[in-house]
Parts: structure tokens; C-alpha cells; sequence
């Protein structure tokens, strides 16, 4: 796939070679098992007959790498399976079984045994038929319904920053509106221009980061991985149940421990319906929610965990309650069991040597909710050891997370740097912005949600007590204005959606512009003395929470807190909902250019005042901007305050 970055890349030779199999006068058969995906699934449709092993996978995802099926995908397949399905298959980018494209006519027959054995059976008995060979390219499409195409496209509409699907729709109706040789032609068209688009080269980074973010240096290939057939998990809140169910649906037995009865039942009950919700959505039998539920037991007694391989703490961010639960962790958890904290912020170190054997102890951070969220953030301690990490690792392939490591300071990588993020956001609104106008901001750069609607969501009270646990730590500047707003509001009870007012009140769960917020922030801004504005421009917006928001990231780079610049961009993208066609923040800064970042810091230190040195690049930023000075062309042109 590297291939793609090459600036003379095309796909005309291989498709020509393609188009030379299908000519082909004796038949060509291809016999199918594993994952058959992208061009491998392409070079299938050009037989003239496939047979598939049972368990295979089959697939288009190219959707996923902001490119469309670029060698004759788009044309072929409608004309295999109909346009309708073809169109699911492309824009969505899913695996199917080797059943379901057999039922749908993607192949033509399943088989068990070794590939080469039934793919001559199947050329023997076709050479024995006599028939005419069957060309793709020569098949009539089954059009798709003109409400499906129209549905489509007004989906694509909806995701500029995804152009590879309204290019899609416009191959969809080629293939059946146009000849093949018309629909060839169109898409070539649209795949030469998407493989140089600056939202394809953004997903294919994220493509390859995620890859690279399980390759831990000095961790060897061969280091041996701790069993883990059962988990225990205390606590049985929101987030606890959220992480039962992962390993629910991985077939994990799973025990979770609450110290009061009225609490275990309450997680318990969330957990089944929960997974019984999926049933509703069609994602899940009825047979498979009972046979999760068998694996998940309660108990009020730490003395139930003693046989789990692994036992994460959920319980409430307090350093103090989560020392005591550690502590108790150590006592009871069978020799090499695995202990790892859910942790947010706190100290992983200093939890770790609560329970007495700080070499079992990581962190695994899930992000809310713990069941939907892919991201989980696995903390290395100071002693952890080599096994534990490497297990975790692994562990997370298996419950459907994209793992990425991270050293220990304050909040990790993902929530470090959401400090910086929150701050400006708060300092924003007590200099007259409106939430509604900064959220506006970040969503037009392709975020799903922003920033205050985002802590709404969260839950103002969790966002405040973490604020509140770290100035108790000593980690917030002495200043009585940082972060005055968000324990404000958990003052004043506005905890978010769950109690309808945050930073917005709420009709249901739709937000809606509150005079109230502007009238706290008034009397919060006079009393720390910060001037008031009329206008803050969405400029200014997103330089303010995004910059500061990037500078910490090369600071967390400098310390070694994360081992490359894609791996953050893997916290954001996948676990704070930093638009995937950007690449996540690291990414898009060399495309605005960080010499432009760091004359735009530098310009707010200016006029904003530097106090704590917020506004002070990060050496490595500097370094990289002064390397790159006249060859990061900037905003001049990238949009970069659009999406």
C-alpha cells in the first residue's frame, strides 16, 4: 500500500493485466480462503469462476483509506451481486462470509480442504461442462433502486471530508447507467483522484500508526504471553460494565466486584441490557446474548477475583480509594495475575506500589463508552514488566481495541493533552465566547462533537473532580482562575446531559444555548479580572484550542512519553474523535505548517501574556519548524479551518 504515496502511481498496469485474465480463453479459476480483500478480491472478479473456502472473508475496504476499488472493483462487482449490494460493499468497506458472497453470486461455490486441490476440481469441471466462459465484464447489472443511490449520496453529502464516497455513488451509476468500458473510464478518473488527496494520505497514516503503535522497541517478538481465561473487574458503574462487556464478547468469563449489593445488581442489570440492545439492532441472536450472560458472575468479596488471570480496578478517580483497591489487589491476586488500573490521570506508579508487585501492574485506560470506544491507552509503569506489557498488547487485538502505549505523567497522552485543550476552552468562554460558538468551531474542522458539548457528555462532575483530585496533587499553576469554570458549574450542580444543564441546557438530549453559562462566565471573568470581548473570531478558536493542543503533544514526544508522533494521532483520532481525514493532530500540524504553529504561539503569548509559559513552543516544536521554515506552506494552502 505504500505504493500509493509514489507520485506516479496508477493502477492502469495492473488492471490491464486483469483485463488480459478475463480475456483469457481457458478458464481461470479462483480458489479462495482467509481474508480476500482490495486487489486480491479484484483479481477474483476477473476470473471466470470462484470457489471460496468456508470461513473465508471477503472484502472492498479501500473506502477506509479514502480511495475507491481502483482496479475495476466498482464495475465489476454490481455486475456479480447487483448494485445494490455492491454499493453497501464499497461504501462501507465490511467483511462478508464466505456464505453470504455465495448467496449473493460473489462466488460461485464453497469448499472445504486445501485451496489448490478444490480450485482444479473446480477448472476440471468446468473444462468438462463445455460452457461458454462467464466474463464479468460482460454481465447485465441489477440496478440499484434510484431511493438507495439517492440515499447514498445524500450520506456522502454529509461527509465532505470523506470525498472517497460520493466518488463511490458516481461509480455505482456508471456501472449500471454507462457501458463497462464508459465505467471503466469513470473510475479510473475518480481513483486518480482521490490517491493523491490529502484525506487519503491522512487515513492511510492513520492505517499504517495504528500498525506501528503494537511495536514496542527493545519488546522481542518471542517474549512469552500470560494466559488470560478469566477476569475480574472491580467496580460496577458505567465504566466497569462497559469493560465486562468487551471481554463478554470476546467469550471471556468474566467476575465483577462491587462492596454494595444494590450497585453490583445495578451493573449487572446494565450489562444485559446492554448486550439485549444489540439484538434490537440485528448485531447479535438472542442465543449469543444468553450464552454472554453465562459468562459473567457478581460478587461482593475481593476473595472472587484470587483465580482471574487479570484484574482491572474501575473504580471512582480518587487516589486515595484507588490506592486502598489496589492495595487489596495485591493481597488477594493469585501469583502472575496481571493487575491493571482504569486510571484516567493518576499516578500509575504510585498505584502500582500500593499492591506490592509493581511488575504485574499497567494501566489500561478504556475511554467511555468502554464498550464502543476502540481506543485503549496501556500505561507502562516504571516496573512493569516486559510480559504484562507485551499481554495487554495482544489482549487488546483480542477484545476489538487499538492499543497504544504510554509512559506515566499526568493524564497519559490523550488526556494531557486535553488539559491544555479544556483550559483555552474555558479561558475562551470567560473572555465572551459562547459555547455554542467555540463547539461550532472544532465541528467545522470535522470533529463530531465539540469541546463543551463533549464534557457535557462526559459529565461535568467527572471533568471537575479530575481537576479538583489533580490541583490536590500539586499539578495545577497557582492560579485561581485555570479551570474556574468547569468547577463552577459542578458547584452549581450543572453536571451536563444527565442532569440537563452544563454548558448547555438540554431538551432530551438536544442542546440548546443557555444566558445562564454567559452570566457565570461574566462574574468568574470580573472576578479573576480577564477582559471581556464582543467578538472572538473562529480563527482564533482554532488556533487556541488546537495549537496549544499540538505543542503538548511535541512535548510528550521530547519526554518519551509516547514513542512516536502516530501514536498520538491514534489517542486522538480513535479515542477523543480528532477527524480521521486529518490524520489526527500531529498530522494536520505538518500540513498547516509548525512554522506557522509556532509564530501563532508566539503571537499569543504576545497578547495573551505567557503566564505558566502556556504559550511557549515545545523545544522539539521549534526545532521542527525551524527545520522545515519555507517548506511547510501553511494556511495559505490547506483549508484548514474548514472541513
Amino acid at each position: 500500500m505504500r505504493m500509493f504515496d509514489d507520485p506516479g502511481f496508477t493502477a492502469a498496469p495492473y488492471n490491464h493485466f486483469l483485463e488480459r485474465l478475463e480475456a483469457q480463453d481457458r478458464p481461470v479459476v479462483a480458489a479462495l480462503h482467509g481474508m480476500v480483500l482490495g486487489g486480491g478480491l479484484e483479481l477474483a472478479l476477473a476470473c471466470h469462476f470462484r470457489v471460496a473456502r468456508h470461513g473465508t472473508s471477503l472484502g472492498l475496504p479501500e473506502v477506509k483509506l479514502g480511495l475507491i476499488p481502483g482496479s475495476l472493483g466498482t464495475q465489476r462487482l454490481p455486475r456479480l451481486v447487483g448494485g445494490e449490494f455492491a454499493l453497501d460493499l464499497c461504501s462501507s468497506g465490511r467483511m462478508i462470509t464466505a456464505a453470504l458472497a455465495n448467496e449473493k453470486g460473489l462466488v460461485d461455490s464453497l469448499a472445504d480442504g486445501a485451496p489448490r486441490t478444490f480450485g482444479l476440481a473446480a477448472a476440471q469441471a468446468l473444462l468438462a461442462a463445455g460452457k461458454p466462459l462467464r466474463r464479468t465484464s460482460a454481465l447485465d447489472v441489477v440496478p440499484a433502486a434510484v431511493e438507495v443511490i439517492n440515499k447514498a449520496e445524500a450520506a456522502a453529502f454529509k461527509k465532505p471530508g470523506w470525498p472517497q464516497l460520493a466518488a463511490i455513488v458516481r461509480c455505482a451509476r456508471a456501472a449500471q447507467d454507462l457501458t463497462y468500458d464508459e465505467g471503466k473510464a469513470v473510475e479510473a478518473a475518480e481513483f486518480a483522484g482521490l490517491v493523491h488527496s490529502p484525506s487519503s494520505k491522512a487515513l492511510r497514516h492513520l492505517f499504517f500508526a495504528e500498525r506501528e503503535a503494537v511495536k514496542i522497541p527493545g519488546l522481542p517478538r518471542d517474549i512469552e504471553i500470560r494466559p488470560v481465561k478469566k477476569v475480574g473487574i472491580v467496580g460496577a458503574g458505567t465504566m466497569g460494565a462497559g469493560i465486562a462487556i468487551n471481554f463478554l464478547n470476546a467469550g471471556i468469563g468474566t467476575v465483577v466486584v462491587e462492596t454494595d449489593g444494590d450497585a453490583l445488581q445495578r451493573g449487572l442489570e446494565m450489562i444485559r441490557k446492554t448486550l439485549e440492545a444489540n439484538i434490537a439492532k440485528s448485531r447479535i441472536s438472542p442465543e449469543k446474548v444468553a450464552e454472554r450472560l453465562q459468562l459473567v458472575r457478581g460478587a461482593l468479596n475481593y476473595s472472587a477475583l484470587a483465580d482471574c488471570d487479570l484484574v482491572i480496578e474501575a473504580v471512582f478517580e480518587n487516589l486515595a480509594l484507588k490506592q486502598q483497591v489496589c492495595s487489596e489487589l495485591g493481597r488477594v491476586a493469585k501469583p502472575g495475575a496481571i493487575i491493571a488500573t482504569n486510571t484516567s490521570t493518576l499516578d500509575v506508579d504510585f498505584l502500582a506500589a500500593a499492591t506490592g508487585r509493581p511488575a504485574d501492574v499497567i494501566g489500561m485506560h478504556f475511554f467511555s463508552p468502554a464498550n464502543i470506544m476502540r481506543l485503549l491507552e496501556v500505561v507502562r509503569g516504571a516496573a512493569t514488566s516486559p510480559e504484562v506489557l507485551a499481554t495487554v498488547i495482544k489482549l487488546a487485538a483480542t477484545i476489538g481495541k487499538v492499543p497504544v502505549v504510554s509512559g506515566v505523567c499526568y493524564g497519559f497522552i490523550g488526556n494531557r493533552m486535553a488539559e491544555v485543550y479544556m483550559r483555552e476552552t474555558e479561558f475562551l468562554i470567560l473572555e465572551g465566547a459562547e459555547p455554542v460558538q467555540i463547539d461550532a468551531a472544532v465541528e467545522s474542522l470535522g470533529f463530531a462533537m465539540g469541546p463543551c458539548r463533549m464534557l457535557d457528555m462526559a459529565g461535568i462532575d467527572v471533568g471537575a473532580k479530575t481537576v479538583i483530585e489533580y490541583d490536590k496533587a500539586g499539578g495545577l499553576p497557582p492560579d485561581a482562575s485555570y479551570r474556574s469554570l468547569v468547577r463552577k458549574l459542578f458547584t452549581l450542580g450543572r453536571h451536563g446531559v444527565k442532569v440537563r444543564a452544563g454548558y448547555y441546557k438540554y431538551e432530551g438530549r438536544t442542546p440548546v444555548a443557555d444566558p445562564e453559562v454567559g452570566a457565570i462566565a461574566e462574574s468568574l471573568a470580573a472576578q479573576h479580572g480577564i477582559t471581556r470581548r464582543k467578538e472572538v473570531s473562529r480563527e482564533e478558536i482554532t488556533e487556541r484550542l488546537l495549537f496549544p493542543l499540538i505543542n503538548e503533544g511535541f512535548k510528550i514526544l521530547e519526554e518519551g512519553i509516547a514513542f512516536r508522533a502516530g501514536d498520538i494521532d491514534v489517542v486522538w483520532v480513535a479515542g477523543f474523535g480528532f477527524p480521521d481525514f486529518k490524520g489526527g493532530p500531529m498530522w494536520w500540524a505538518e500540513a498547516v505548517g509548525l512554522e506557522f504553529i509556532a509564530e501563532r504561539m508566539a503571537h499569543y503569548a504576545a497578547t495573551l501574556g505567557n503566564a505558566h509559559g502556556y504559550w511557549t513552543p515545545a523545544k522539539l516544536l521549534s526545532q521542527r519548524a525551524s527545520s522545515t521554515a519555507g517548506l511547510s506552506v501553511g494556511r495559505r494552502d490547506h483549508q484548514v479551518f474548514v472541513g
